[in-house]
C-alpha cells in the first residue's frame, strides 16, 4: 500500500491528493465543486488547518494544506469527504462510496519545491487539456494568487506574502511563475513523493517553515 504521513509538523505544507472510487465523478456541476469547498474550509477551520492552495478535478482533488499546530491532516479530509459523500448522494440518489478509502501526502521542506506544487497544483487543468491557461479555470486557487479573485478557502502561505511588500508586486511574481512550462521532470518527481509519502525536496525538518532553496537568485 502507498505510504502516507499521518501528523505533520506545525507550519510545514503537505501536498494532499485524494481521488474518486475507481476514478469515478466526484463534481458534476457547478453546484458540486462549490459544495465541497465549503466543506473543505468547515473542516480546515475545524482542525486548525491552513488550505493555501486547491484544483478541484472532475475526479480528484489536490491541496496544500499547512497545520497551525500538531495536527492529523486525515481528520481534516475524512470530515470534508464524508461531509460532503453525503451531500453528493443525497442529491444524486445514490448510497454507497465517492472516494478513495486513502488519501495521499506528502511533506514539502524547501520554498523552491513549495512553489513547484503551486505550479503542479494550478496547471493540472492545462496538463489536463480542459483549459489553455490557468487562468481560466474557475475551481482552483490560481486566480486569489496571482489576480487577487476572493476565494474565502484560501489562506494565503508565507512565502506567497514575501514574494513582495504590496499585493500587486506579490501577484505580479506569482504570475511570473507560469512564464514558462514546468519542467517534466519536475512534475513526476512530484507525483512519485506524493504517491510514496516522502517528502517533496529533501528530509523534513522536525519543525517550522520549508527551508529557502536558492537555485540562480531565486526561489523557484
Amino acid at each position: 500500500m502507498p505510504r502516507r504521513p499521518r501528523e505533520f509538523a506545525a507550519h510545514v505544507p503537505a501536498h494532499v491528493t485524494h481521488r474518486g472510487n475507481n476514478g469515478q465523478t466526484l463534481f458534476a456541476r457547478d453546484e458540486d465543486f462549490g459544495a465541497y469547498k465549503y466543506f473543505l474550509k468547515e473542516a480546515a477551520d475545524k482542525h486548525r488547518v491552513s488550505v493555501n492552495a486547491y484544483v478541484l478535478m472532475t475526479n480528484h482533488v489536490h491541496l496544500i494544506l499547512t497545520a497551525e499546530g500538531s495536527c492529523a491532516f486525515s481528520d481534516v479530509m475524512h470530515l470534508a469527504c464524508r461531509r460532503y459523500t453525503a451531500y453528493f448522494n443525497l442529491r444524486n440518489d445514490r448510497t454507497g462510496m465517492l472516494w478513495q478509502e486513502r488519501f495521499f501526502a506528502a511533506n514539502i521542506t524547501t520554498e523552491r519545491y513549495l512553489f513547484a506544487c503551486y505550479r503542479y497544483i494550478d496547471l493540472n487543468p492545462v496538463r489536463a487539456g480542459i483549459v489553455a491557461s490557468a487562468d481560466s479555470y474557475r475551481w482552483s486557487s490560481h486566480r486569489f494568487h496571482a489576480w487577487g479573485k476572493d476565494d474565502a478557502v484560501v489562506t494565503p502561505h508565507p512565502a506567497f506574502l514575501e514574494l513582495g511588500l504590496s499585493v500587486p508586486t506579490r501577484q505580479a511574481s506569482y504570475r511570473a511563475l507560469f512564464a514558462s512550462p514546468q519542467d517534466p521532470l519536475e512534475v513526476a518527481e512530484i507525483r512519485q513523493a506524493s504517491l510514496s509519502g516522502r517528502a517533496i525536496g529533501s528530509a523534513p525538518p522536525a519543525r517550522g517553515r520549508p527551508r529557502k532553496e536558492m537555485v540562480r537568485g531565486t526561489i523557484f
